[in-house]
């Protein structure tokens, strides 16, 4: 294994395609997409990813992803961001243990902000 490979990685990739119900009675759930893509400008790390959180009627309350720029990004800029509600803000990807615990905790926070424990 090279020193420079992410140790996490593996867990991120893993997580492919999951869906999780993390509120069974309100209806809330995670759903992970997560690829190996070839290193760009706009993807450096490797990766196509989107982590979202849903409501019960599956609308999106929260997401990280880097899909697309972000506001006034520009070709070959990183196009890591992350969704809260309406609002879109650039996201800096370390790791991706790093964007895991970024995205539980905001996750955490949205369904806390809905009574949801």
């Amino acid at each position: 294994m090279s020193e420079d490979r992410d140790p996490n990685l593996d867990t991120l990739l893993d997580l492919d395609g999951q869906v999780l119900v993390v509120d069974p009675e309100g209806g809330h759930w995670v759903k992970f997409i997560v690829t190996r893509v070839p290193a760009s400008p706009e993807k450096p790390h490797g990766l196509d990813y989107s982590l979202t959180l849903h409501g019960p009627s599956g609308e999106r309350l929260v997401g990280f992803d880097n899909a697309h720029p972000v506001g006034r990004g520009r070709r070959g800029d990183p196009m890591d961001h992350r969704h809260r509600l309406q609002t879109v803000k650039p996201y800096a990807y370390e790791d991706a243990a790093t964007l895991l615990a970024d995205f539980w905790q905001a996750v955490d926070a949205v369904l806390k902000e809905r009574g949801v424990t």
